[in-house]
Formats: structure tokens, sequence, C-alpha cells
């Protein structure tokens, strides 16, 4: 199973349990939770409607208190080879593939067990595996009862909305380009979180902004975004996750789900942008000084449905409701990943730049978790999901490493013996 899959079948798991983990559910108790949860509806990765029972769930929620996002993807194995009975562990991975693939015939289901040395020298047998998938469809009977609810938007940092809009052109080097400007409000207080200016509007830029706001001011509960591309991206998917965050995607043509933010945007473009000329600043870092102090203001400015408060004073009445995070776990969550194979001299490449690993893991498909400046670039272990750095390729250097070498008269001495 490559990392992809792994992480899709993580995200499902996530969306399962996040309600509780958010508290965004009336809920209180833990197992309350897991039994209702388990009456409902959940669209697997494979696009299917499935129901998931309550000792899974559970299981998903302990998972990720221990071991975070990356506790919920399913692990390498480290007992390939050895000859297993119908255990509890090997239900519960039947099960799995039951709840997730439901219809997946048992037969199917055991050759993939087959396939991936769960089964040895036809231990269990196809009729074991067989009857246990039937009696455990006959006793999880699909419920059709979809539960939709509204959440309550009352406090700080329970909603973040989050959007893009095209900001002024400038001129640079004597060229006109344009800028991209990617905002976050807080639903509560409408205080801007976060900001930024950009050239594109791409994931990455928006995962600065994130970064920004999360350091500066907590971690939300939600993201609230519409359906682009960026938002929905999957590298976005993992963030939410690792942050410990959920993220609401407003329905098609349905704007008013994001009306404040849009506002907030015709205000920046009639009260800043309408001022500015395309000659007015020649860098971004120009540009985006300009946007801070606006934004800045706008924040201390009172605001007419805040009673007399101004977004920031609102934001901080309730700052007892901020969650942060330490820099480590934000440096840790805050790193994008991608999956690459390891050339036969132990090389990878990102964007063009050459990073020499472990010799160990020639040939073969590692996931890659790195800053988006590079300045940091992990191995990710399949086993415990701990990162190992690795460098830039430095030729110079490995020509100069010391190497075993036999002498052409030694060698010549050996074979005559």
């Amino acid at each position: 199973m490559n990392e992809e899959k792994k992480n899709q079948i993580a995200l499902f798991r996530y969306g399962v349990i996040a309600p509780f983990v958010q508290r965004q559910c009336e809920d209180t108790r833990p197992w309350t939770f897991f039994k209702n949860a388990s009456e409902r509806k959940y669209e697997n990765p494979d696009g299917e409607m499935v129901t998931i029972s309550t000792e899974t769930i559970g299981r998903w929620y302990r998972w990720y208190k221990e071991g975070g996002f990356d506790a919920l993807k399913p692990k390498a194995r480290v007992d390939l080879g050895k000859q297993r009975k119908l255990d509890d562990e090997l239900k519960d991975i039947i099960i799995h593939y039951i709840e997730e693939y439901p219809r997946l015939p048992a037969v199917q289901i055991y050759e993939k067990l087959k396939e991936t040395g769960r089964i040895i020298n036809r231990h269990p047998s196809l009729s074991t595996i067989t009857r246990f998938v039937s009696g455990y469809k006959k006793s999880n009977r699909l419920n059709p009862l979809i539960e939709r609810k509204r959440y309550e938007r009352e406090n700080i940092n329970e909603v973040w909305c989050g959007d893009s809009s095209i900001g002024p052109y400038i001129r640079v080097d004597g060229i006109k380009k344009k800028t991209y400007i990617i905002a976050l409000m807080d639903d509560a207080s409408r205080m801007i979180t976060g900001i930024g200016v950009f050239f594109e509007d791409n994931f990455v830029n928006l995962m600065k902004v994130i970064k920004s706001a999360v350091t500066k001011y907590g971690k939300p509960r939600v993201f609230n975004f519409d359906n682009g591309s960026n938002y929905k991206a999957n590298q976005m998917k993992l963030l939410s996750a690792r942050i410990g965050t959920a993220i609401s995607y407003c329905h098609p043509y349905s704007p008013e789900e994001k009306a404040k933010i849009e506002r907030w945007f015709r205000t920046l473009k009639d009260q800043w942008m309408s001022l500015i000329h395309s000659g007015d600043y020649h860098s971004l870092k120009e540009l985006e000084e300009s946007l801070l102090v606006f934004t800045e203001e706008y924040n201390r400015k009172v605001h007419s449905s805040l009673n007399g408060m101004s977004p920031q004073e609102r934001f901080f009445l309730q700052s007892k409701l901020i969650l942060r995070m330490s820099e480590e776990e934000i440096e840790r969550s805050f790193l994008l990943e991608i999956e690459r194979r390891v050339s036969p001299d132990s090389v990878i490449v990102i964007d063009d730049k050459e990073y020499e690993v472990d010799y160990r893991l020639q040939n073969q498909k590692i996931t890659l978790r790195y800053s988006p400046d590079l300045k940091h670039v992990y191995v990710v272990d399949p086993f415990d999901s701990s990162l190992k750095e690795i460098r830039l390729l430095d030729k110079k250097s490995n020509s100069k490493l010391r190497r075993k070498k036999v002498l052409f008269t030694q060698a010549n001495e050996e074979e005559n013996g």
C-alpha cells in the first residue's frame, strides 16, 4: 500500500472521529459518541457509503490520542512470513476490508491477505475467512440515515474562514505583474488572523498564511473554505489532520456561507486597493508592508456588529480559548509530503535539487516531508513515522571519502593462493 493510499485511509478515519476530537458534537462521553457515530453512514476513500462499528471508532480515537494523525495510517507489518491464525488482530484487518470496501467479496479479501503475507500455507483457510465475513456482515446492517447539524460560531478560534482574491498590479523590474491576496478571518470576532500577498495563488502560499496565523493566535477548531483546488488539495487535508482541526467546505453556489470574509475583501478593495497604482510598489515586500498596516488598522477599528468593540478587542476578550501549539509541533506539522523512489546511487530529487539518503534505501519508494523553502527535508520511517533529516548531495565531499581498495598485486596473490 503506497503512502497516498495510507493518507486517504487516515483522513477518512480522522473525519469520523473529528467531531468528538474538536468537541463539535453534543456527546460528552466517548462511547456515547462512538455508538451514535456507528449508526451513521460515511463515504469511504473508494466512494462507497459504509457504517463503522463502535469498537472500530473507539480504536481509531485511541490511536489518534496516543499517536496523532500518523497513528491512523495502516502500519507496515514487521512479522511478514510468520504463520498466523484468525486471532483478534487478523479479524481487525478483515473488518477493515469489509467496512472500507463493502462490495469486496470474501474470496478477494482472502487473496489480499495472501498477497500481503498474512495468510501462509492456506492458514487460515478460505472457508474460515468466508464464514467470518458473512457473519460480520449479517450482524452489522447499514443504517441509511445521515445526520446533518449546524455548528455554532459563538467563540473565537471556533471557525476560521479562508479565501483569496486578486490583489493590485505592481511593476517589478519594469514588468507589470498580478498579485494575489490570501486571508483568514476568525468568524466570531471578524479579526483577520492571517494574511499574505503573493505572485501565485497556490497551496504552498496558503500554508504560509495558515502557519503564521496559528503561530500568533493558536489553532482553530474548523477551517471554512470554498471548493477551490488549493483548499481541497490532499496536502491541506493532511495539514488539518496533523494540527487537529476539521475542514468545512461551502456548498456549491452558496456564497452566503463565507459572506463575512467576502465582505472584508470588498472593504479591502474599496479602501486600500482603490488608492494604489501599478507603479506605486516595486516588490512584494513593499506591497505586503502596506497591506499589513491596513489590516492592523482594520483589526483595531470598532466594528459595527461587535457591540462597540474592535475585532482585536473581541478576539482577546476570550484569550483563554486560544489553543497554542509548541514551536516543534508547528514545524513538524507544516511540512509538505511526497513520495520518491531512491536511485541506485542513493539519491532523490525534489524540485530539481538532489538529496542523498541512506544507502540501504536504494531502489526503494520512500515518503518525504519537507519545508516549502526546502531548508529541511526528512525521510519518514514507515514503522513509527519518525523523521530523519537528509542533506543536499555533495559530490565533492563524496569523492574524498575513504573506501576500502584491493591492490591488483594483492588480488593476484590471493587468486594464485
